[in-house]
């Protein structure tokens, strides 16, 4: 089951420490961000790479729905 973290509506770096924090605690697995604004959206998809997470991101209207990925190791 995927983790949802709901940044929509606030600014960096909220975003990018919810996204680490979840990361934190999962480890692997899935986690779906959703964010408002570009700016987070290219921070929480910078952030989550650099813990050796893959990134999708789909838009829909003004709104990013990033789905991060770590498989099990």
């Amino acid at each position: 089951m995927s983790k949802i973290v709901d940044a929509r509506g606030l600014s960096c770096p909220q975003p990018v420490l919810l996204t680490l924090n979840e990361i934190k605690k999962i480890n692997r697995g899935e986690i779906i961000v959703l964010v408002d604004t570009d700016t987070s959206k290219e921070n929480v998809s910078r952030a989550a790479t650099t813990q050796g997470w893959s990134v999708e991101v789909e838009k829909a209207q003004e709104e990013y729905r990033l789905v991060l990925k770590k498989d099990q190791k």
